[in-house]
């Protein structure tokens, strides 16, 4: 698939491996969470904008780059998505944040808004929207759209697990959009639930279960 990246690292299968498992608490859920982010922004990350800069070497004075990590941005969707914020932030700590509150409609499955907080973006903003599970990919959709109206063009998805469905939905409607994720799982069964997947991420992260 065009824009959809599998990063499927053996330290990634091994920590995904533990969080799939129904017993796995929910510090080392958060922890691993982490972990398996910040090695997925490694990959996702890698049409950051930088500058170029002198650097003085005990040798000579050489041409080095720098991430200009103000030019990036980070939309996690609550609550699930704050789960994945610190890992990106290890890498790009000087990044801005948004934040997108979006929750399913049991019944339409469609996504209902409750919450947005961004900072300004600029045609030269990388942007990273963050979701554990990209399932329907409806609520993605709708992050992405949320994001442009506000003026992000630069925007890269990342998730946990996506599910084809989810995958076709989003690239139906922004195919310019790349999807950097962990796994792509087999389906989605009869409640829009990822399969094999991991449960509900956010009721894993924040023991709301």
């Amino acid at each position: 698939m065009d824009n959809f990246f599998v990063v499927d690292h053996p330290l990634i299968k091994h920590k995904l491996s533990i969080m799939r498992n129904k017993d796995t608490g929910p510090k080392e859920f958060r922890e691993l969470l982490n972990e398996i982010t910040l090695l997925l922004t490694y990959e996702a990350a890698r049409k950051l904008p930088v500058m170029d800069v002198d650097v003085e070497t005990p040798i000579q004075t050489t041409k080095g780059f720098m991430v200009d990590d103000k030019k990036v941005a980070i939309v996690p969707i609550l609550r699930a998505g704050l789960g994945m914020l610190d890992g990106v932030l290890s890498l790009v700590p000087n990044a801005s944040v948004g934040f997108l509150g979006v929750f399913r409609d049991p019944d339409t499955l469609k996504p209902v808004e409750y919450y947005v907080k961004f900072p300004t973006f600029t045609d030269e903003h990388q942007i990273f929207i963050l979701d554990p599970m990209l399932a329907t990919g409806h609520s993605m959709n709708h992050a992405i759209d949320v994001v442009k109206k506000h003026g992000g063009k630069n925007i890269t998805v990342m998730s946990l697990i996506s599910a084809p469905e989810g995958i076709k939905v989003v690239h139906e409607k922004h195919p310019e959009i790349e999807i950097y994720t962990a796994s792509l799982d087999e389906k989605l069964n009869s409640h829009s639930y990822i399969i094999p997947g991991l449960g509900d991420a956010g009721d894993r992260l924040f023991r709301t279960k």
